[in-house]
């Protein structure tokens, strides 16, 4: 489990395909790593993802075949949003975030507007029912607010901080982009199918 609340940028060093699965290395210098074991999870562009070795400033991971058919590629050189799993310690400051991707959305704008940086994003019809104006999505693992939708797209503003302080300040026009919908969304439409069987 995540907030959505980035606390590193890495770099993608490394990808290998072995048959179906593909095992990746990040690296970065600012992601703390002291308290980071073999078996951890962590949000990797919001896809959570285990570690299987690593280095004071390199990180490991495998890629299992079905995580594959759900997320945007990792492509080497990549930058990614990185987050260390939540402790019931921690401050929830974005929304509770699991890190399976439900689908993957198109970036169709970026625009400045006061000094806030305004995504466009169009996302499948498939996850349309889950998303509400003024809740919460994850887009590359970072906690929004959603601010409009209309016809198969939204719209999400980010502060400076958030655009400087995460990799979503490299997409573009067609930049595919992870979506996690909200996690109470996905709850209450199950309660509400089997309330009605």
């Amino acid at each position: 489990m995540f907030t959505g609340l980035v606390e590193g940028v890495g770099t993608i060093l490394r990808t290998d395909v072995r048959g179906k699965e593909r095992i990746i290395e990040v690296r970065s210098k600012e992601f703390d790593t002291h308290d980071v074991s073999i078996g951890d999870s962590i949000s990797v562009n919001g896809v959570c993802l285990t570690v299987v070795d690593l280095t004071p400033d390199v990180l490991k991971f495998d890629v299992s075949p079905e995580t594959l058919k759900v997320i945007s590629d990792f492509n080497l050189g990549d930058e990614v949003n990185l987050e260390k799993a939540l402790r019931f310690s921690d401050r929830l400051g974005g929304h509770l975030v699991t890190g399976h991707v439900d689908a993957v959305g198109i970036v169709l704008s970026v625009n400045i507007e006061n000094n806030n940086y305004q995504l466009q994003v169009r996302y499948p019809k498939s996850i349309g029912k889950y998303i509400s104006r003024k809740g919460s999505i994850a887009v590359n693992g970072v906690s929004l607010t959603v601010n409009s939708i209309i016809n198969e797209r939204f719209s999400v503003n980010l502060i400076p901080h958030t655009w400087q302080a995460t990799s979503l300040k490299n997409v573009k026009e067609n930049s595919l982009v992870n979506l996690e919908i909200d996690l109470m969304a996905r709850y209450i439409e199950r309660m509400l199918v089997e309330r009605t069987k």
